[in-house]
Order: C-alpha cells, then structure tokens, then sequence
C-alpha cells in the first residue's frame, strides 16, 4: 500500500480565541484561550479506472485525517481487508489552499458498492448516523458478536481507564472539550489513543490506524469511548472486531 502520512499536514486542532468575562458588578474583562476546531473534510473514495467519488462529508476536529477516512470505509463496510488500500492522499486538484487538507482521497484496489456510501453521505460531529436512509443497510455488513471473543477485564483495570486515557489527551489539555476513543488489551495498556470533537470521528481514527498498520480484526482489544455509547459506535466496534 503506497500512502502519504498527514501527521506534518493537518490543519491546527485548537483555535485561539478571546474570552471575554463580565462579572457581577459588570466589570468586564478579556483572556486569551484556546477552543476545539471543528472543520468539514470530505471522503472520497476511487477504484481501479473509475474516478474517486465523494463518499462523505464530516464534521471533525483537523489531525489523523488518512486514519478517520479510512476507518469511516472500513466500518462502512466498503474497506473489507487492508489490501484494499492502495493510496491515502490529499486532494491535489483543489485551487483553494484553505481547503487543500480538507478534502483526502482513498484509492482502492477493488471496486466497492456505492449503495453503502450514500447511506451516509453527510455526518455530523454529534451525529453520524443521521444521514442513515435505513437499518437494514446499516446492519447488513454486521454479523452477530461471540460474546466470548475478547479481553477478560478486571475490575482495577476498567476502573483506571478514564484516568490512563485522559493522561493522553493533548489537545484536550489546551480546550478542555474534547472526545477521545482508545484501544486497549486486557491488562489496560493502551493500543491507540485518537481525540476528536465528534466520538464517531475518534473511533473511526483509531480504527483507521489499526486498517494502515494491518493489525485488524481486533479481537483482543477493548474500545474505549468518552461520553454515551451510541448504536453507530457499537456497529463501528462489531465491524472492526
């Protein structure tokens, strides 16, 4: 798989902003802060001597943009295996260079089923199943979970979880508003660790992670997620199993 690393390339995760305060005798005064991004990039996804289409447009913070791209088509089930990953790349026909690093093309090496890519052709960072058009699309690609599959987990280990995941948030440290997902093993030792203002978009990073270094299924790791555990993060999760 030939790929280009967007670590050096993504857009700024904080924005610096000033916060204006007034207080209760209507003294009012000013500071400087920093605040999450949150920016569109589009998904666009190519086959072998097909043009790329557009797959999907999210709402996310900037950073990890390969991984959040291919871990939405993988868990979309248009990415089966790691092998169908032939390219990662940025837009480079886009004459915006404000928009250059919001647009990331996936070229596959098999072609794929478009009827799973307009399920879902817009998500948002609080909602990413919206744009669903039904269930049954959404469950086809999913098969029953071996509830015996998996780490066995004891009960020190999950309880540190929140508290070894934030110690690695960095930008969670600047804003103080951030989601995170994690991987993890049955001793708690983190796999990888992934923020986002959008949970779906953090579980998708590091399930994109885990679809570049060919380290799927996941079977012996455990999904950390901050916040509720919504029925698109559990599908995400089963598809990455």
């Amino acid at each position: 798989m030939k790929s280009v690393s967007s670590s050096g390339m993504a857009r700024s995760r904080a924005t610096d902003v000033k916060v204006v305060t007034v207080n209760a005798e209507g003294r009012s005064g000013s500071k400087p802060d920093f605040v999450v991004t949150e920016e569109p990039m589009e998904i666009r996804a190519g086959a072998p001597g097909l043009e790329p289409e557009s797959v999907s447009v999210t709402m996310r913070t900037p950073g990890h943009d390969f991984e959040l791209a291919v871990g939405f088509l993988f868990t979309e089930g248009m990415i089966v295996e790691p092998s169908d990953v032939e390219t990662v790349k940025y837009c480079e026909l886009n004459g915006e260079e404000e928009q250059k690093y919001n647009i990331v093309t996936v070229g596959l090496t098999r072609a794929f089923d478009m009827a799973l890519a307009r399920r879902a052709m817009v998500t948002s960072s609080s909602c990413g199943i919206c744009g669903t058009e039904s269930l049954d699309q959404l469950l086809t690609c999913t098969t029953p979970v071996d509830r015996e599959s998996g780490p066995r987990l004891t009960t020190s280990v999950l309880i540190g979880l929140p508290d070894a995941v934030r110690k690695v948030q960095p930008t969670f440290d600047r804003t103080g508003g951030l989601h995170a997902a994690a991987l993890f093993d049955a001793q708690g030792k983190m796999k990888v660790v992934r923020e986002d203002i959008g949970r779906h978009n953090a579980v998708d990073k590091v399930i994109g992670h885990c679809v570049l270094d060919k380290s799927v299924p996941l079977t012996q790791y455990g999904l950390f997620c901050s916040g509720r555990l919504s029925f698109e993060i559990i599908q995400k999760a089963a598809m990455a199993r």
